[in-house]
């Protein structure tokens, strides 16, 4: 393992209540954890409202983006990491077509049509404006630094870990 830097800190157990004396203590894995589910939640509460879920959003994000229109496996393969099981993102792209915001070409390629450029568009400006919410109070540069700190955490846990 490697040398640490500076003094090991004692981890005390998770308490919502902790003072900002008290958080260099808190365990990372409760306060991620519980930020994660926040955010979700509140993402997901936003797209119900508007009959979309956040999996439908990163298949058209996913369908959008890029040089080359992706395979309807090359979705699969990239987006079944982030989400809630093995077979969701292939219903996902089910439920695209089916309500005719995806289309696939002759070479099984998936596009977006209108209606799902509309929609993308449309979820855009949502998640935009949930992100403001979310970031209310955060300096772009104490969001970085957050976001640099648990890539590094991640970095150091995976570096760490026999695989």
């Amino acid at each position: 393992m490697e040398q640490l830097i500076g003094i090991t800190t004692d981890q005390a157990p998770a308490d919502p209540a902790a003072t900002d004396d008290m958080l260099v203590t808190q365990p990372i894995g409760y306060w991620s954890g519980l930020a994660h589910t926040a955010v979700t939640r509140h993402l997901r509460d936003a797209m119900a409202k508007i009959d979309v879920t956040q999996p439908q959003y990163w298949v058209l994000n996913r369908v959008n983006g890029g040089t080359t229109a992706p395979t309807r496996e090359e979705v699969v393969v990239q987006l079944t990491p982030l989400a809630d099981g093995e077979y969701e993102i292939a219903r996902v792209v089910d439920q695209l077509l089916h309500r005719g915001w995806l289309r696939i070409d002759a070479d099984q390629h998936l596009h977006l049509t209108d209606l799902g450029e509309a929609a993308r568009a449309r979820l855009r400006e949502l998640v935009t404006e949930l992100r403001a919410v979310v970031h209310k109070g955060i300096s772009d540069e104490e969001y970085v630094a957050a976001l640099k700190v648990l890539r590094r955490m991640v970095v150091n846990v995976e570096a760490d870990s026999p695989s």
